[in-house]
């Protein structure tokens, strides 16, 4: 491979529309580890669990390695293609226009993805205590899957979340960073409660369907790397920075 004049760069040149640059990197670690941790732990981690046992450990640091190596290849390609735009800049600077629209396209289809998946798990955190505060039927908020009609919950803090980016890159980063700090520090709390009751028992069988990915007799798929390639869409994070 070639150094780091192998690639055209992308400069906005000077009159041209661009983004201004109104963030700072407490506000783009805040980013990438708010969206690891929202999904990771508090959305997936079960998921994954019922696929891999207790070894969905060894799940998050095939993840992790995994998508270490990709957040590489952005940071080099980043500072190689100085240019907004994340993967689309990237593929369209150096593979053409119909490469970067399939991978812009494909990012928006990925965003749309998490965010739904986030949504959704936090409308099941929310459902039983607006039941039980509010009265609110739990049919309005659970999909027709799952026997409701729609989940409003879901939909709501979609909604919410997106007036909020409206207001500005910098206040919606600066609050994000503010509720990640809280985010942390509720895990941190957590660990430190339930860190003196930890029982290694718990961890026996500790791979009870295996490493490979297999179908299990439920229909389920499961596995070490079944969990892994589930846990991947997690650690999303890095590919949001770059965005940003």
């Amino acid at each position: 491979m070639g150094g780091p004049d192998a690639l055209p760069r992308s400069n906005p040149e000077p009159g041209a529309h661009s983004l201004a640059r109104s963030l700072s990197w407490p506000h783009l670690v805040a980013m990438g580890v708010g969206a690891i941790v929202g999904t990771g732990i508090l959305t997936l981690i079960g998921i994954g669990a019922d696929k891999a046992g207790p070894a969905v450990l060894l799940s998050f640091l095939i993840a992790g390695f995994v998508c270490a190596c990709a957040a590489m290849c952005y940071a080099e390609m980043a500072s190689t293609v100085t240019a907004s735009g994340s993967a689309y800049t990237y593929s369209r600077v150096v593979l053409g226009q119909v490469a970067g629209w399939v991978i812009g396209w494909s990012l928006i289809l990925e965003y749309s993805l998490v965010v739904s998946a986030v949504a959704v798990s936090w409308a099941g955190y929310a459902a039983p205590l607006l039941h039980d505060w509010l009265g609110l039927p739990m049919a309005l908020m659970q999909g027709p899957h799952a026997g409701g009609i729609a989940n409003v919950p879901a939909l709501f803090i979609i909604i919410a979340v997106g007036a909020l980016l409206l207001t500005g890159a910098k206040k919606s980063a600066t609050l994000n960073l503010i509720l990640v700090a809280v985010k942390l520090s509720a895990l941190a709390l957590f660990v430190w409660f339930a860190l003196p009751h930890f029982n290694a028992a718990n961890l026996e069988p500790f791979s009870p369907y295996g490493f490979a990915r297999h179908m299990g007799p439920d229909g389920v798929e499961r596995g070490v790397m079944a969990a892994a390639a589930i846990i991947f869409s997690a650690f999303y994070g890095f590919d949001a920075i770059a965005t940003a």
